[in-house]
């Protein structure tokens, strides 16, 4: 949410930097003068994504440039046809779709998004709800299913939901993705804890 919780995930070896613009529920939504703060101090190799809710490619396009993020993981399930379309517009901006996981469903949508896209990022929101969660939300899905998914993609695939120092090697050992998001797991009132942050770097480094 600031430079400075930038700088704390990055000194305990976090690969890439996540900056939530404004979503229908989560925690740490900053505006976007504030993620482009962020994104810009940023240091290479570390990648900054950028997470939209935009649903066009013309929107999302617009939404990175203004970002200056160097990743962008789009939060809704799209139209391929749009991603299609991002692909031509920006690209040199990485392209990552979160899948939604609330059923072996998720599955059939690997054909349709991966030929557009650099990674898949599986989460827990639930985006068909009444009260619609597109992440954040501190709860896990069926890891089974994610492994299912990581076994079948033909690019890579991040896991998150619910993840914490706890639960992270169990996670590892059985979905085996390519890498690992979160964001509530290692906050305490909001704020980016350095010892939790501290603790899910270790357990990530013995699973």
């Amino acid at each position: 949410m600031s430079v400075e919780e930038a700088e704390l995930a990055i000194s305990h070896g976090a690969d890439a930097i996540g900056l939530v613009s404004q979503m229908p529920s989560g925690p740490g939504i900053i505006d976007d003068a504030q993620i482009r703060r962020i994104a810009l101090s940023v240091p290479p190799p570390v990648a900054s994504f950028l997470l939209t809710a935009a649903e066009t490619a013309d929107a999302i396009a617009e939404h990175v440039v203004r970002s200056g993020a160097s990743t962008v993981q789009i939060v809704k399930h799209i139209d391929p046809a749009e991603h299609a379309k991002l692909a031509k517009m920006l690209p040199a901006i990485r392209r990552v779709q979160v899948i939604h996981v609330e059923g072996a469903d998720v599955l059939s949508l690997i054909p349709l998004y991966a030929p557009h896209l650099h990674a898949f990022l599986l989460d827990s929101g639930r985006p068909n709800a009444a009260a619609q969660t597109l992440g954040g939300t501190g709860q896990t899905h069926d890891w089974e299913i994610s492994r299912q998914f990581v076994a079948a993609s033909p690019i890579p695939v991040f896991l998150a939901g619910g993840l914490k120092p706890e639960n992270i090697a169990d996670a590892i050992r059985l979905v085996r993705p390519y890498g690992v998001d979160l964001c509530s797991g290692v906050r305490t009132d909001g704020t980016l804890d350095a010892g939790k942050l501290g603790r899910f770097m270790d357990a990530v480094a013995r699973a």
